[in-house]
């Protein structure tokens, strides 16, 4: 991966390449960036500067034997920890790696739910276990077989939980010529110990003239519906790629389906979309629904602001937010929002999903069908 093939960021390219020039590399960093950012490619493009043999003034060469080993992710001294659906408790990332290399090469602003997307992984939960932190410890205790650094790059260390701190001493006391690059979306989640034994490199997010350059002269696409899925991605590549991919969510038909019974109170619907469908949907793609109800929803207090030129909705979509509009205010809408994001919080603690979305439908449902706000709701 080279710097001039990474969307925008050109700030933070001339700081990584300065702190080289000024043999001011850090053995450990936390690439910390909103969701599919360039955080990731930025890292890799990183690491294959460090090791290239022939490097330019402002990027590798991509032509000697370093670079091409980097370009297909399979220099010896190139490793990669990242969260995997284990099947056994001493799989580890490699057991992976043919996929990663594939899903990386062909998407390098992959999020996890495209990751996710790239294996048959059913309802499994994303993680990165004890086995993958021992075989990490065991991969840097090696000498280099080729470069001058040895290079783990590890994304989403959210995702390590207790395990990181068998990686605690090996961060603050690393083997010569080591380099830990952590890549996250969320600090709040890593553990204290790892933040504390890292620099941070803080990745801002994705300018939107810079992925709407993108979409035009990259991706070839209109200017017109560019601007339009620049807006709604708000900086995240993936976002804008799946719009270029499908018109509709795929979570929509659950969505509509499920509303309407809200609306109308229909109990026994209700009930059997979460006995039926919500129990059966998996943590990770449950948290995708409820995100995407949260921006739906929100597009829908745009227009019942009055901000339809802030909309950028087509078809099918477009036609529920108006309708929606119509018979919501903005009190029951941020509302509604605020249960759904309490929910978000309760899947991502393993909250029985049955019971979790029954409770939040017949909250929705005594607001939308019977004003009535949940205790404890207060508007100025």
């Amino acid at each position: 991966m080279q710097f001039r093939k990474i969307i925008g960021h050109e700030e933070l390219k001339q700081h990584l390449l300065d702190t080289i020039r000024d043999n001011r590399v850090s053995h450990a960093q936390l690439f910390l960036g909103p969701e599919s950012s360039g955080s990731l490619a930025l890292a890799v493009a990183y690491a294959q500067y460090i090791n290239c043999e022939q490097k330019l003034e402002q990027d590798s060469c991509g032509t000697c034997s370093s670079c091409n080993k980097y370009e297909k992710l399979i220099h010896p001294d190139l490793h990669f920890s990242f969260p995997f659906f284990a099947k056994k408790a001493d799989e580890t990332a490699s057991h992976y790696m043919d996929d990663w290399r594939k899903t990386f090469i062909n998407n390098p602003y992959l999020n996890l739910s495209y990751w996710r997307s790239q294996l048959d992984v059913e309802n499994k939960q994303a993680n990165i276990n004890i086995a993958e932190a021992h075989s990490i410890i065991k991969k840097l205790s090696l000498k280099s077989f080729e470069a001058e650094y040895k290079v783990l790059i590890m994304w989403l260390p959210e995702y390590l939980d207790s395990q990181g701190n068998a990686l605690l001493k090996l961060i603050e006391e690393p083997p010569e010529k080591t380099l830990f690059l952590l890549v996250a979306e969320n600090q709040d989640k890593i553990l204290n110990t790892i933040i504390s034994r890292t620099q941070l490199v803080k990745v801002n997010k994705l300018k939107e003239e810079d992925l709407l350059k993108y979409l035009i002269h990259q991706r070839h696409i209109p200017e017109a519906r560019a601007r339009e899925i620049a807006f709604i991605a708000d900086g995240n590549v993936q976002s804008a790629l799946e719009q270029l991919e499908d018109e509709i969510n795929p979570n929509f038909d659950l969505l509509i389906r499920w509303l309407r019974c809200i609306v109308t109170d229909a109990g026994l619907n209700i009930i059997q979309l979460c006995e039926e469908e919500f129990s059966k949907l998996g943590r990770e793609n449950l948290k995708l629904f409820i995100v995407y109800s949260i921006n739906m929803l929100r597009q829908i207090v745009l227009l019942n602001q009055g901000l339809g030129q802030m909309v950028f909705l087509k078809g099918e979509e477009l036609d529920f937010v108006k309708k929606f509009s119509e018979i919501s205010s903005l009190e029951k809408l941020e509302t509604a929002i605020d249960q759904l994001e309490k929910t978000h919080y309760s899947v991502e603690r393993n909250a029985n999903p049955k019971i979790l979305f029954l409770d939040l439908s017949l909250q929705l449902v005594l607001l939308f069908k019977y004003n009535t706000f949940p205790k404890g709701t207060q508007y100025i």
